[in-house]
This record gives structure tokens, sequence and C-alpha cells, in this order.
């Protein structure tokens, strides 16, 4: 049987093997049952498979510097983390050798397994966070370099309690941490008045992507301030010297469902640099006010009175 040598002892291989340009092993994948010996204790890296959940052996991935990378478990395993125990199936590593990711689950999803199924698997995870306990059910735990718990992506359906500074937000998707323990952003799961610069804005992003909770649609600074909030319930009225007004307010497209309907489309204001930002989508800001020198107001936006109170149906 071939084997690669890596820092963490011989592995038997089975299929390519992927190098670093300095000729350490970048990838390779198990042929047999190895324990590598880690910060976290031995742990065995998946080398079999079954007909359902994971058909295939992960990658072993490992770093330039040779710290192992990226490791999918032979059987869930409980992990120590900063934020407490985790069951796990998948672990990422920094190049420094701290835990990166932790995944309770990795299973694969198809017409014989979907995500229903998984979730089925899934338990609530008792958490210890910068902002007090948390039990929910995760997707994904991540941390710094340092320990830092940065931030939580949750199971879909699944919501917290999180204390922010505009008060306790319900928080769908996930939660983001700065390494400080202060909160960067989270998705409200159901909208939710907070004051802005502004006036104030219900937030709630009803075509909120739940792949990861890193990057959210309700951002605070440092400072507690809200940096990004999305609406599709506040509209905003600026007017300046010179009998200059404008309008600016969520906009509708096309139903992704096809059914000749109309759905909104959130409008993301974005403070910084003594300026609002305003866009409808990704992309830079489409139109930008200065803060100093302007009168603002907010108003309800009358338009799809029921929007904000789930997710959008056809959203991508």
């Amino acid at each position: 049987m071939r084997t690669v040598s890596t820092p963490y002892g011989a592995i038997p291989v089975a299929g390519p093997v992927e190098f670093h340009p300095g000729g350490g092993v970048r990838a390779c994948i198990p042929a047999a049952r190895v324990t590598l010996h880690t910060a976290l204790g031995p742990l065995v890296a998946q080398h079999s498979t079954d007909d359902l959940r994971r058909r295939e052996v992960a990658a072993l991935t490992f770093h330039g510097n040779g710290a192992l990378r990226g490791l999918s478990l032979e059987e869930r395993t409980t992990v120590p983390t900063p934020a407490g125990p985790v069951d796990a199936e998948m672990l990422t590593f920094h190049p420094c050798g701290a835990l990166a990711r932790v995944f309770p689950l990795n299973g694969r999803l198809s017409g014989y397994w979907t995500e229903q199924d998984e979730a089925r698997l899934a338990g609530p995870l008792a958490l210890r966070t910068p902002l007090g306990p948390l039990a929910a059910r995760v997707i994904c735990l991540r941390f710094g370099p340092g320990g830092q718990l940065l931030g939580l992506t949750l199971w879909p359906g699944e919501a917290v309690a999180v204390p922010t500074p505009a008060g306790v937000v319900a928080a769908r998707i996930g939660v983001a941490l700065r390494p400080d323990g202060t909160l960067r952003s989270l998705e409200p799961a159901a909208p939710v008045a907070v004051p802005t610069p502004v006036g104030p804005v219900l937030a709630f992003d009803p075509d909120a992507v739940g792949v990861s909770g890193d990057v959210n649609s309700l951002a605070f600074g440092p400072s507690g301030a809200v940096e990004r909030v999305a609406t599709v319930r506040t509209e905003v009225h600026a007017r300046r010297a010179g009998d200059w007004r404008a309008v600016y307010a969520p906009r509708s497209r096309e139903s992704l469902c096809g059914d000749t309907e109309r759905e909104p489309v959130p409008m993301v204001l974005e403070f910084g640099q003594g300026a609002l930002g305003l866009r409808w989508g990704a992309g830079p800001p489409e139109a930008r006010v200065p803060l100093a020198g302007t009168e603002f107001s907010t108003r309800p936006h009358l338009a799809f009175l029921d929007a904000g109170l789930a997710a959008l149906r056809c959203g991508v």
C-alpha cells in the first residue's frame, strides 16, 4: 500500500496525491485507518464510506507549512472547542494549528439523503459565547487563531435570541462576532426596528442567502452603531438646501417563481465615511448622500406589506 510522509506520520493513500510547491503534501485520500495526534487529541481521519450519507472519502488537506488544514472524521467525535465540547464530523484548522471551523455534521445531500434527513441528526448545542450562553442547532462554528468564537451558522428554520446594541433580536442563518467578542452582524429572523443615523428602520432581508453566517444584513460597528441594514418595509426621505429632495425605497422584481407575481428587492443602507450609501442587490452603492447638511426621515414602505414576514419562496 502506498504511503506519504507528513508531520503527523506516514499516511496510507488511495488515488493521486497533491503536493505544495515546496514538496509537502497538500491533499490526499486515506486508504486505511490513520490516527492523527492533534492539539484536540487523537483524531481518526475518514477512510470508509456508506451507501447513503457519505459516499466518498473526503481528502485530508494540509497547509504549506505542513500543519493540518482540513479533516473529515471517520466517526462523529467529541472535540473540545472554546465554545464548549462539540460532536463533530468535519474540522478545519489555521496554519498555526488552532481550530478554525467545526462542522457537527458533514453528510452529502442527494436524492436519497435530503437536507431534512440531515437536519434530523442535528441536535442543539449548548454554547458558551461572548454574548452569553446560546443553545441552537448549528451547521458550523468559526474560530479565530487565538481561539475567539467569530461566528456561527444556523440550520434553516433555527433562530436564537441575541443581545444587540438595538436590543434582543431573534437571529436566523447566522451571527458574526469580532475578535474582541463584540457583535459584528446577524440576520434578523423577523422584522425588527433598529435606530440608524437617518431614523428608525425596520430591518429584515427576505432574500438572505443561508449559506454562511459570516456576513449578514444587520451589521454593527465597534461602537454599537448600525453600519448596515437591509429593509423591505422602510423608505428614506432626504432633503438638502436648495430644495433638493429624494426618496429611496425598496424595489420590486418579477418573481423568480415565474408566476407573473412581483416580489420585493431589499434596500440596503450602509453608513460610513460621513455618508449614507444605498444599494439594491450586490455591488457598490448606487447612491450616496452626505449625512452632514441633509435632513433625513424614515417612513413605512406600504408596498408588499406581507413581505418581510417570511423568506422569499423562490429566493436565490
